[in-house]
């Protein structure tokens, strides 16, 4: 049985006022501290106490052709590494700090999560990596093993709080049946036969989540706009291999959730779409717009008594 979702309470902070600036994150009941700063405040973050701890580092910028680029550090000393790292690496604009509040990890624990984080980061594939090597996992007790990685599945909620999507993964476990008889979980369908789509998404937990093996077209038809949030997802889905050419096509090779209907209906479709109106609830037909206004009317019965 599937625990349902946990609320957690997370506190940003912006220190300069400024979306752009520095910015720390810490979240209740967590000991980590994460610390994110514009290369151009770089001498005001070292200055900072945790910069100065024992954690793990990342330096975030373009490479020479404008793709996103990651280095993954670790250090005893995260501002003295930093420094180095200012005159060998011009490329990087974003650096960010990994650390605890207490200064309570040492060398093995951040050779571990460094090594977690570029692994990561890897089988995403959103994003090129500057390591030309890649680190080993510290040997670690079992138990400190199992608080590395408690520390990591927080850190993987806050760093993209902080707008770092980079091992960010849509990936979810494959079901053994579209739609097991255990669960209330919606399937819907949306089926282009003149453009050979076939593709199937089950909506929980408030996400659209496209079922493997799901058909979209090959490459994106639609219009291109500079700015297109869903054509530059269709890259990243790619990226990360969870989309794969097949002939003619495009194959999902594992489920992947999306925020929104139209968010997965463009993927699938290569152009943006509303997916409140093309995706249709699998065997009654219905679209997602008129099964979702059903199921708030149901809810408002039910309140109401």
């Amino acid at each position: 049985m599937t625990r349902a979702p946990q609320g957690r309470s997370l506190e940003l902070f912006f220190i300069d006022g400024k979306l752009d600036g520095m910015q720390t994150a810490e979240e209740l009941n967590w000991t980590g501290h994460v610390l994110l700063t514009p290369r151009t405040r770089i001498v005001d973050a070292l200055k900072r106490s945790q910069a100065q701890h024992t954690g793990v580092y990342l330096l975030l910028g373009d490479d020479d052709s404008g793709g996103p680029l990651l280095y993954v550090g670790e250090s005893e000393n995260m501002a003295e590494r930093i420094r180095s790292h200012d005159a060998s690496k011009d490329w990087w604009t974003r650096a960010v700090f990994i650390t605890t509040s207490a200064n309570s990890l040492h060398k093995a624990h951040v050779r571990y999560l460094e090594a977690r984080l570029v692994e990561i980061a890897r089988s995403v594939g959103r994003i090129a990596l500057d390591n030309e090597h890649h680190p080993g996992r510290a040997p670690l007790p079992e138990a400190a093993e199992n608080s590395m990685e408690v520390f990591l599945d927080t850190l993987m909620m806050v760093l993209p709080a902080m707008r770092i999507d980079c091992f960010l993964n849509g990936g979810r476990p494959e079901r053994s049946a579209p739609a097991p008889a255990d669960t209330s979980a919606p399937v819907f369908e949306l089926i282009m036969k003149k453009h050979r789509i076939a593709a199937t998404a089950v909506f929980e937990n408030g996400e659209m989540v496209a079922q493997a093996g799901s058909v979209a077209r090959d490459a994106w038809h639609g219009q291109n706009r500079k700015h297109s949030g869903h054509q530059d997802l269709r890259v990243d889905v790619f990226k990360t291999r969870v989309l794969k050419l097949d002939g003619g096509n495009a194959v999902f090779t594992r489920n992947y959730a999306f925020t929104s209907p139209s968010a997965a209906a463009a993927v699938v479709t290569g152009r943006q779409t509303n997916g409140a109106i093309t995706w249709r609830l699998q065997g009654f037909g219905k679209t997602y717009k008129e099964w979702e206004a059903e199921s708030l009317a149901e809810s408002v019965d039910a309140s109401l008594g």
